[in-house]
């Protein structure tokens, strides 16, 4: 099989998987919205609002990984990437939405419990954990960081699931109905606390802020050890999406060099700029005695 056909297999599979993941989720959170009535927990139905915010991502995700694929355009010269910060703002919304209207309904349950129906509890706790460990190990077959960072999103849920699991069999044997709320004042807070970190990482990348796993000192620094480069400056890294960076660089050049030579070292300089995690870089070169414009707009 040539490379060429195995990477169209995988860039096909990718969307695929991700596509089923999307109706597994979707499916059991229609599921579990009718089982938490059902049953009278609380809990469920917070997990159930956890599990539309993930069939949201896992949706988002599918049509973004998608739209990838199309690449630059005349309309946006970087691509689609970073549209799924739209879905990641859309899906916090909705996230921070449920979570508050579940712990308004769970609160109160804590100073008054309610009886659950634990059997029933058990059961779609028994469903979430094979349907979400399901879609963990479809996705887990891939090689996306999209596909990846979906799957460690359901593997939550799986965790989740299992916690409801052991609390249905807890108040299956003892009386114990306050169980119910404590967990899905867990599950909000937990929910809650995704959606701080995600919105948190967004704003970062929407802002232009320098990737958490970048130094730009360590980078300058490591540029300068090559003998032909004597500084650089305006140095700029930024992520389209939090996985592909960019980085824009000045380098001044101890030698005036003829275009073959420059190619050389922008080949070198790419490299090891690749190695370090930066996906595109714009390299400009420069002489010692060059007066740089762009220094002085950016001071």
């Amino acid at each position: 099989m040539s490379h060429d056909h195995q990477h169209h297999t995988h860039q096909h599979s990718d969307v695929k998987n991700i596509k089923v993941a999307f109706f597994l989720n979707l499916a059991f959170t229609l599921l579990e919205i009718v089982g938490g009535f059902f049953t009278n927990s609380i809990a469920i139905l917070s997990d159930a609002v956890h599990d539309l915010g993930d069939s949201l991502s896992l949706g988002l995700a599918w049509y973004f990984q998608k739209m990838a694929k199309k690449g630059s355009s005349a309309t946006f010269s970087y691509g689609y990437k970073r549209f799924s910060l739209l879905g990641a703002i859309i899906n916090s919304i909705v996230l921070t939405a449920g979570s508050i209207f579940i712990l308004s309904a769970a609160i109160p349950r804590l100073f008054h419990p309610e009886q659950t129906h634990a059997e029933g509890m058990f059961v779609l706790a028994i469903v979430g954990v094979l349907v979400n460990g399901a879609a963990v190990f479809r996705l887990k077959k891939g090689n996306s960081i999209n596909e990846k960072v979906v799957s460690l999103h359901l593997l939550e849920d799986v965790l989740g699931w299992a916690a409801i699991l052991v609390g249905s069999v807890i108040m299956y044997f003892f009386d114990l109905p306050i169980i119910d709320p404590i967990l899905s004042v867990l599950i909000a807070i937990f929910v809650l606390s995704n959606v701080y970190k995600n919105v948190r990482q967004s704003l970062r990348i929407i802002l232009q802020g320098i990737p958490d796993e970048m130094n730009i000192t360590e980078i300058s620094d490591f540029l300068k050890l090559n003998p032909a480069i004597v500084d650089v400056h305006d140095l700029h890294i930024w992520s389209i999406d939090g996985n592909y960076n960019v980085l824009t660089i000045h380098i001044v050049l101890k030698d005036s060099l003829l275009l073959d030579k420059l190619v050389g070292i922008k080949n070198e300089i790419r490299d090891s700029l690749t190695q370090k995690g930066i996906h595109h870089a714009t390299i400009e070169f420069e002489t010692i005695d060059e007066n740089c414009s762009m220094e002085k707009c950016c001071e």
